[in-house]
Formats: structure tokens, C-alpha cells, sequence
């Protein structure tokens, strides 16, 4: 029969044989399925490690911390700020101030703002229970499983800026994904900025050690949004993170950074680096009273510099392995102040940044333990900024394009996760079950066939073949199948739109500021509007 149908069609015409059309072997593309970008609220209660007692108790011994053993200051403006503003300032640059002085300061904070993207449907909320999950900031390291483990350079941090571009999951990035260790260190600022304002259109922090770095941020910033920096001064455009050096010091480059960014109405970030056993007493109690009186101080100093300015209460407290002393996360006790921090930002009415850290040396089992802990504390504490949430290793040593991949994965689940229930009769469907019966299957059903294709989360990055096909198919591993991704997802990147004519006005600045800096460090006296 077959025989016979292949000659008919040979002789069916009586001019030409008619040529079989080939058929396109070509496979459709088919893109990373991602869910859309959304703002994230947190629909659920708060975690409250501590009880009112104890919460209170923190607050005052904070405060004890800061009247009687203060904080040590570098910086002769800083230190003039403080003096102006009432506090006892010793000739050693140790700062004490009153608890008055404190919470009089730290009450004009506004509780929550926006920072405008350059792209406004990228824009932020931080404050109340708004999430936004940010990429990995700060590693002088890069790895992926193509070209191993190396320093930092340009091209990697452009890479990550487009993955976290390109990953709808992600809503801000940090100071600086990478560092780019293949340019000079007075001048990278200005490249890496000037990247985050062409290669992603999302809300970012900027480099912010010394009030050069921060000013030329804010103006590049101004420039990319059309604006002058007056008008930028009333609607933050960037944020920068600081971080006070615990235990109990902030040098002059971090003080100069936030007071220039304040004076330019931009957001400042204060974290103090607080690990338990290293840089503050191996207690949970002494921690949390520790970084709560840094992140204060912090806070203080912004006001002083602009009342009203946007500041976020960081959190970044875990514990070193007392055999090494090497930074652990990902651990019980970082996770308890993860949550904890959430609760003393919220007993200030301020915004709050924490983290979602592992201390892994490769990206396996214990890097996404690790990493889920701190996520789930950090989003469970109320945290309005989650730092490192995608691409963190080596206990930050290392920015990981497999990580970042497997991480935007998690957070894809996390996310639809804390998404709110739609509760009614059609979506209980009782007409299903009727149209079923008792031991039937709800397969071919109405109610699934109108919901298949959208009614649960589709991941991009787990394999749920059986056995035999998973092998058929070359038994890749999660990492494997993450190397595999992050080329797929620069592939898949596009460049989003800017006007020639700014872009041109950016390089204009960039170039003329390397001019005048050459190789030296950025003039780090603030220079307000």
C-alpha cells in the first residue's frame, strides 16, 4: 500500500513531477519562560523573633551603646556635622550623642518612598510590605563553569547587569555587581554606572565610598532621566549602601558618600557589617544591640546633612565558624536576625534592607540551603530590599552566573508563592467534581482544560522527566542545565531603547570626569547643590 501511494504521487501530474515540499527541521525558539515583572507585597504577617521585652530591651541598650561608648568618626566634616548638631565629639573622633538628640533626628525619616527607574514600570517601592529582590553586589570574583573562577572585569559586570536585565525577577541591582578589577579604581565608578544606565533601564545603587563617587552618580542619573539635579533632589533616582566598619567606625569615604547623596536627595542604604564572634560579641543579644546602634548612627548622620532624606535601616548580621573565622550564611543565627532586624527597623518606621547570603565555594546542595534559608528569614522578616538575592558565592567573595540562574529561579517560586489567593465558587469547581464523579480523574475535565496551560507556576530551570527520558536527554544537573541558561538568557537580552542624544551627553560626562580624575581617587569633600 505504501508502494503503491508513493507511485501514485510520483505520476500524479502529467507535466513535471510535483517536488516534495521539505519539511523545516528548524525547532520553534522557544524563550526562558518567566513570569512578569510585578511589584511584590508581602501578604503575610511578620516574624517576631523577639518579644516587646526584648525588642525594647535592644532599643535601649542601643542607645547606651551610642551615649556612652559612641562611634568612632573619620572625616573632618562628618565629625563638624556631628559637633553642630550636639553631639560630644572628642578630639579622637569618638561620637557620643544623647538618645534625645537620636530620636528626635531619626523621626523625620519618611517611612516609605519611590525610586524612579529609568524606565518608570521599573521603578521601586521600599518601605511598608513592598519586596524587591536584588542581584549580587560587591565580589572582587566571577565564575561560571565555561571560563572557571577569575577577577572581575568590565565585560563580566555587563554580563550580570544584562542577565539581571533580562530576568523579570529581579527588580534592583546593587552597588556593583562585579568589580571590574581591569579598570582604574578612581575612575571605574563612572563605567559602571554608566552601564547601569544603558544596559538595564531598572533602579540600581551606585557606588557611593566618597562624595565624588556619589556626586557623579547623581549626575549621571539626572542626565539619563532628562533632569537636572535639582529636580532629582525631590524624587530619588539612585541609592547608594554604606556600610558602617563594626565594630563601631565609619570612615570618612562612607560618611562623605551618604552625606552627599543625602544633600542630593537620594536614597542611602546603612548597613553595619556585624558578624558574630568577629566583629561583635558571639551573642545574638550583643549583635543585634550592636548593628542597631551603627545602623542609628548612620540614619543620624543622613538627616543631619538633609532632613527628610531617604535613608533604609540595614540589617547584615550572621556568625563566623569559630574554627576558621571564616563568614558563615545561610546559618540559624543569621536567619534570626534577618527577622529580627525587620522588627527594629519597623520599631523606627524605617525602611529595611537585609540579605539572602551562602558561604558555599561552588554551587551545589549547600549553596541553595544556605540561600533559601536567608530567603525565606529575609522575606519573612519584611525585608523591603533583599540583597545578593541572585548570584552570591564563596560568602561573597565570588559573583556566580550558575547561581544567578538557579537564585532567579527561587525567587520566581518565591514570588508566586506570596502571591494572593483568589478564593470563589468558580475556582473551587464543584461542576468538576460533579462532571467526575467518585473515582474518576479531572485531566480532561472543563475546569482543567480551561486552566492547564496557566494554572500552576511553570519553572524554567527544574527537569521533572522520569528517570529514563532524564538520561535520554544527557542527565544534566540543575548547575549543568544553569550553565546552559545564563547563555541562553544573554542571547535572549535586548538593550533597552535611550535616546542617542543622551546616551552621547553620558559619555560626554563620563569622558570629561576621567579627564579631571585621571587615576587619583574622587574628591571626597560633598559638594552640595
Amino acid at each position: 500500500m505504501r508502494k503503491g501511494l508513493m507511485q501514485k504521487t510520483s505520476t500524479n501530474s502529467t507535466d513535471k513531477p510535483k517536488r516534495r515540499r521539505r519539511r523545516d527541521k528548524t525547532k520553534p525558539v522557544v524563550k526562558i519562560p518567566q513570569i512578569d515583572r510585578r511589584r511584590l507585597v508581602n501578604p503575610f504577617s511578620p516574624l517576631t523573633p523577639l518579644d516587646e521585652e526584648q525588642l525594647e530591651f535592644i532599643h535601649n541598650i542601643s542607645l547606651q551603646i551610642l551615649e556612652e561608648q559612641g562611634i568612632e568618626v573619620l572625616g573632618d566634616l562628618a565629625l563638624d556635622t556631628f559637633r553642630k548638631a550636639g553631639a560630644d565629639v572628642s578630639g579622637d573622633g569618638l561620637v557620643k550623642m544623647d538618645r534625645g538628640l537620636v530620636m528626635e533626628t531619626i523621626a523625620h525619616v519618611p517611612g516609605d518612598f519611590e525610586l524612579i527607574a529609568r524606565n518608570p514600570e521599573n521603578s521601586i517601592h521600599c518601605g511598608g510590605n513592598a519586596i524587591n529582590f536584588g542581584l549580587v553586589s560587591g565580589p572582587p570574583n566571577v565564575h561560571d563553569c565555561i571560563n572557571g573562577r577569575r577577577a572581575g572585569t568590565l565585560a563580566d559586570f555587563k554580563k550580570l547587569i544584562q542577565l539581571g536585565q533580562h530576568f523579570n525577577v529581579i527588580n534592583f541591582f546593587g552597588n556593583q555587581a562585579v568589580a571590574p578589577t581591569d579598570l582604574p579604581v578612581g575612575t571605574r565608578h563612572l563605567d559602571t554606572t554608566f552601564v547601569s544606565l544603558t544596559a538595564s533601564d531598572k533602579a540600581f545603587l551606585a557606588t557611593g565610598i566618597g562624595g565624588g563617587r556619589a556626586r557623579d552618580a547623581v549626575e549621571l542619573c539626572a542626565i539619563a532621566h532628562g533632569k537636572t539635579l535639582e529636580e532629582v533632589s525631590h524624587q530619588p533616582v539612585v541609592m547608594t549602601n554604606i556600610n558602617i566598619n563594626s565594630p563601631r567606625k565609619l570612615d570618612d569615604a562612607m560618611a562623605y558618600g551618604a552625606m552627599q547623596m543625602a544633600m542630593l536627595g537620594q536614597a542611602v542604604v546603612v548597613t553595619p557589617f556585624t558578624l558574630m564572634g568577629a566583629m561583635t560579641p558571639a551573642t545574638m543579644a550583643g549583635a543585634l544591640a550592636q548593628q542597631n546602634a551603627e545602623a542609628l548612627f548612620g540614619v543620624v548622620l543622613t538627616q543631619l546633612a538633609r532632613k527628610g532624606a531617604p535613608v533604609v535601616y540595614g540589617g547584615f548580621t550572621s556568625n563566623v565558624d569559630m574554627r576558621s573565622g571564616a563568614p558563615a550564611f545561610g546559618t540559624p543565627e543569621n536567619s534570626i536576625a534577618n527577622i529580627a532586624g525587620g522588627q527594629l527597623a519597623r520599631r523606627y518606621g524605617l525602611p529595611y534592607r537585609t540579605s539572602a547570603c551562602n558561604a558555599s565555594n561552588t554551587v551545589d546542595a549547600q549553596a541553595t540551603w544556605e540561600t533559601q534559608m536567608s530567603l525565606w528569614s529575609a522575606v519573612m522578616g519584611h525585608g523591603n530590599l533583599i540583597y545578593h538575592a541572585a548570584g552570591w558565592l564563596e560568602g561573597g567573595l565570588v559573583a556566580s552566573f550558575e547561581k544567578l540562574v538557579i537564585d532567579c529561579e527561587m525567587l520566581q517560586h518565591m514570588s508566586s508563592m506570596l502571591q494572593p489567593l483568589k478564593i470563589d465558587l468558580e475556582q473551587t469547581g464543584l461542576d468538576a467534581m460533579q462532571e467526575v464523579g467518585p473515582g474518576g480523574h479531572f485531566f480532561g475535565c472543563n475546569h482543567t482544560m480551561q486552566r492547564y496551560k496557566t494554572v500552576f507556576y511553570e519553572p524554567f530551570l527544574s527537569d521533572w522527566q522520569n528517570q529514563e527520558n532524564w538520561q535520554l536527554a544527557g542527565a544534566k544537573d540543575a548547575t549543568t542545565r544553569a550553565t546552559e541558561l545564563w547563555q541562553k538568557a544573554l542571547q535572549e537580552y535586548t538593550e533597552p531603547a535611550q535616546d542617542v542624544a543622551t546616551t552621547e551627553h553620558l559619555k560626554d560626562y563620563v569622558a570629561k570626569r576621567k579627564e579631571q580624575l585621571g587615576n587619583d581617587e574622587p574628591q571626597l569633600v560633598p559638594r552640595p547643590l
